[in-house]
């Protein structure tokens, strides 16, 4: 489905990422952890065409490296960006609607009400300015606004940043329904026992590089990932083996 080799990102003269390859099938949620900084988010942007980059990337067999941001998302990516960015003088509604490209009336309508089904929340506040709504309730709304284009591989930066615990389990469960309806995920975050358990496998990635990957269940117990990579303690305290249920 997504397929990324060799991408690297550039501001400037300054190297954000190195050679990072990864891949995600079908209705796979494969995650990209690490610290802050690590360049999880330029990696996002890298395959949505919003930083300088070199590299591969590629969705269902087609090649999207030389297209410009809105043909990404026309062959079927999206990106919910770290700190949201809903339009705040929006509607909740209208802010939907945006995310809406092509098809017709009854297409958008049977998308939004998959949203507000995701998040039941927002069908309370469709008339409500989305500027004076919460943190976590403008998360929902990125993610419904993402959801609207119909995306085949949703990107996802840090989703959870700064939210409270019942709001991260939502964000856990939509993962999980939309994998159900056949929609891969790609997800970078910094929650590594959230990342863990919604996605099937993942990439560590530190100072730009891509340093080990594999299955949630081996890098959740390699303690070389957690303390070298990560930052994390080995000790009981260790959030890695904090209970969090698996979607």
């Amino acid at each position: 489905m997504l397929q990324i080799e060799n991408l690297s990102v550039q501001y400037g003269v300054v190297g954000a990422v190195r050679d990072v390859s990864l891949h995600v099938q079908q209705g796979e949620a494969v995650c990209l952890i690490g610290s802050n900084g690590a360049g999880k988010s330029s990696v996002l942007k890298g395959i949505m065409g919003l930083a300088s980059a070199t590299g591969s990337v590629e969705v269902d067999g087609k090649m999207l490296q030389e297209m410009p941001t809105a043909a990404r998302i026309a062959a079927g990516l999206a990106l919910v960006p770290e700190g949201r960015h809903v339009f705040p003088d929006l509607s909740v509604r209208e802010n939907l609607q945006l995310g809406f490209r092509t098809g017709s009336k009854g297409d958008r309508d049977a998308r939004l009400a998959d949203v507000l089904a995701y998040f039941p929340k927002l069908k309370e506040r469709l008339k409500q300015t989305a500027g004076t709504m919460s943190g976590g309730e403008q998360q929902m709304l990125a993610i419904g606004r993402a959801v609207m284009s119909g995306p085949r591989v949703l990107l996802l930066d840090e989703p959870t940043l700064g939210l409270a615990p019942v709001m991260v389990d939502r964000v856990a469960e939509v993962i999980a329904l939309l994998r159900a309806r056949g929609v891969s995920v790609l997800l970078a975050e910094q929650n590594l026992n959230m990342a863990l358990a919604v996605c099937n496998r993942g990439y560590v990635i530190a100072t730009g590089v891509v340093t080990v990957d594999g299955l949630s269940s081996a890098l959740r117990d390699d303690p070389e990932v957690r303390r070298a990579y990560l930052g994390i303690s080995t000790q009981k305290e260790d959030p890695v083996h904090a209970p969090y249920t698996r979607y």
